[in-house]
């Protein structure tokens, strides 16, 4: 929903830029323009939000920090957050461990095939929302729909993979000696809730979802209209989850994607709409 990477690179829909990849946007615009001041202490555009509809359990995985992905693949570590679209009933995430364990209780519960065993499962529902730093392990479940939005990467470490096959018929890599490197093997810090609680405005419902310094994310469930305002600091990212309505005059819809530049000023977003907006 929004990719600035070289694994991926959306395109802008409509205007000066119609066709340009957001890439090419930045190289015109330069970074502090386009994205903010806030963004210049990061050399790459900082953030990547996706939608995962898991129709089968993901593999466990954990994310190094930024400090080990540098060393060890000239990469940036992945700190990220999901916000729960969607769930079936039963649906879990799969987030740190239930108790603390050693690092080598941890490798031989790969090992052994045991991990699942040791894995703090979280039943979820509509409007959970959880923080995921570099060294968690987690995964996402059958079932779940999810909005996540993450540190500018494609640094994971598989960890188990439920004992699948690849194309190649053989189960696919795990990345055992990595993944005891960066994980944090104890349970999780922080509880499966937004950060902030619902606070009602004229027009609108808005809440704190999550806030560190990579990004900061909130929940806006608009009955009329609010006006945002996209300063010199920092981009604005709208990701329309449910209704429509108009962003400044655009039609906008479930699943739609809007990318508001620094410096934009104020932007309104009218209808019976509800989006994730993210900024730095």
């Amino acid at each position: 929903m929004l990719a600035c990477h070289k694994d991926g690179m959306n395109t802008i829909d409509g205007g000066e830029y119609d066709g340009k990849t957001l890439q090419e946007v930045l190289e015109t615009e330069g970074l502090e323009k386009a994205a903010g001041t806030h963004c210049l202490r990061f050399p790459y555009f900082p953030v990547l939000i996706k939608l995962i509809d898991a129709y089968d359990n993901l593999s466990v995985q954990v994310h190094p920090d930024d400090a080990y992905a540098r060393r060890v693949e000239n990469e940036f570590g992945k700190t990220e957050c999901w916000y729960v679209l969607d769930a079936a009933d039963g649906a879990e995430l799969i987030y740190g461990f239930k108790e603390a364990i050693t690092k080598d209780d941890f490798k031989n519960a790969i090992e052994a095939g045991t991990l699942l065993d040791r894995l703090n499962r979280v039943k979820i529902k509509k409007g959970d929302l959880l923080f995921i730093e570099a060294g968690t392990v987690h995964a996402i479940g059958k079932g779940a729909l999810i909005a996540e939005i993450q540190q500018n990467s494609n640094c994971t470490y598989r960890v188990y993979d439920y004992g699948r096959l690849g194309k190649d018929g053989k189960p696919r890599e795990l990345h055992i000696e990595k993944a005891v490197d960066v994980s944090v093997t104890a349970p999780p810090k922080y509880a499966v809730k937004p950060f902030g609680e619902e606070e009602a405005h004229g027009g609108y419902v808005f809440q704190l979802l999550t806030k560190c310094d990579l990004f900061t994310v909130e929940h806006y469930d608009v009955g009329n209209s609010v006006t945002l305002s996209a300063d010199e600091t920092s981009f604005c990212h709208l990701l329309i989850i449910d209704g429509d309505g108009t962003v400044n005059g655009r039609a906008a819809k479930k699943g739609d994607s809007f990318l508001v530049p620094a410096g934009f000023g104020d932007c309104t977003v009218s209808g019976k709409i509800e989006f994730l907006l993210t900024k730095i």
